[in-house]
């Protein structure tokens, strides 16, 4: 490759028709990662505590009627912000 091909390519790389689509699909992709990061710790604490809660009325520090009513809480908190 010759010097004026190897500016054609930078300059190519840097006109403004490479980076608008180039920032604009970063945008979406970042979006998605966290999107799917933030899910999948939503979903971890959730289960994290009905494990908590299973633990709670197994050693009978709490009847499973108790238990019910308080993820039945976090699922009306849940569907109220969305």
């Amino acid at each position: 490759m010759t010097d004026a091909t190897n500016m054609s390519i930078i300059e190519r790389l840097l006109s403004f028709e490479v980076w608008v689509p180039l920032l604009l699909t970063l945008g979406v992709v970042t979006t998605a990662v966290v999107k799917a990061v933030a899910g999948t710790m939503t979903s971890l604490a959730r289960e994290r505590t009905r494990r908590e809660i299973a633990a709670w009325i197994a050693e009978g520090a709490m009847t499973p009627e108790q238990g019910e009513r308080i993820m039945k809480a976090g699922a009306m908190d849940r569907h109220s912000s969305v």
